[in-house]
């Protein structure tokens, strides 16, 4: 299927899980792709899985912490110009730190509020003067099933992805009459480098019973990031070209 073919689209966090699948789903469909990530050497690993899909010569590459906003504004107009224009954004780049509430300390909250909810402004503010342009332009934005539902040990990423959710509502209004939609993507127990490694990520005397339930309903076990990508894909071609100011939730039915 190459629904994208001739789309310029960026796409940050692409060094690995959701980002790299999603890169890799938008590369296969025909899509010209900026890659870009904190991490240098996840980057290279994605450029050649992209290489031997025998899709590297729709690819670049860039190294990006999207809390920069120099940087952003950089890697973004570097993008811009190299692809002759931008049709769609992927807000995928984002991190987690759990911890109780009581011991959240003001620098692990404001990290985290910095890469994922600034981030995306970031990302997106600079992108939107070259998707309004484009007249058909698309942001994708990874908000978080922890922005509906209760997820303990992680309320600075909760209430980033909150933001995140609200953000986007906010540009699809703004927007829409220019040609632009903007999509929330809601992922939950979708295997990643984020739940791969949560026991690292959240306190050590957590109760574990208080995330329990979040189990998918189907399958026997966490959801592939290609399963959120094959959605993404779809939202930045002309099959979701209806879909605008609202969010998708992927999450194998863990949250009814």
């Amino acid at each position: 299927m190459q629904r994208l073919t001739g789309r310029r689209i960026l796409v940050t966090g692409a060094a690995s899980g959701i980002g790299r699948a999603t890169a890799l789903r938008l590369l296969s469909e025909g899509a010209r792709v900026a890659a870009t990530d904190v991490a240098e050497d996840g980057l290279a690993e994605t450029a050649g899985l992209a290489a031997e899909a025998g899709s590297a010569e729709q690819l670049s590459t860039a190294v990006l912490d999207v809390s920069d906003e120099t940087a952003v504004q950089s890697v973004v107009a570097g993008t811009v110009a190299e692809l002759g224009g931008l049709d769609a954004v992927v807000n995928v780049a984002g991190m987690l730190r759990g911890a109780h509430t009581h011991d959240c300390s003001l620098d692990l909250w404001n990290r985290v509020i910095a890469v994922n909810l600034t981030g995306t402004f970031l990302v997106t503010r600079a992108a939107l003067p070259a998707l309004l342009e484009s007249g058909n332009g698309v942001v994708v934005n990874f908000s978080s099933t922890s922005a509906q539902f209760a997820h303990p040990y992680m309320a600075a990423y909760s209430a980033s992805k909150g933001g995140i959710l609200s953000f986007t509502h906010s540009i699809a209004q703004e927007y829409g009459k220019h040609g632009l939609r903007a999509v929330n993507v809601n992922p939950g127990s979708i295997s990643s480098g984020i739940t791969e490694n949560i026991h690292s990520l959240v306190p050590e005397d957590i109760d574990w019973s208080l995330l329990a339930k979040l189990t998918p309903a189907v399958g026997d076990g966490f959801g592939s990031p290609d399963a959120v990508a094959g959605v993404v894909a779809m939202l930045v071609s002309d099959d979701g070209a209806f879909i605008t100011g609202t969010e998708i939730r992927i999450d194998g039915g863990t949250h009814q």
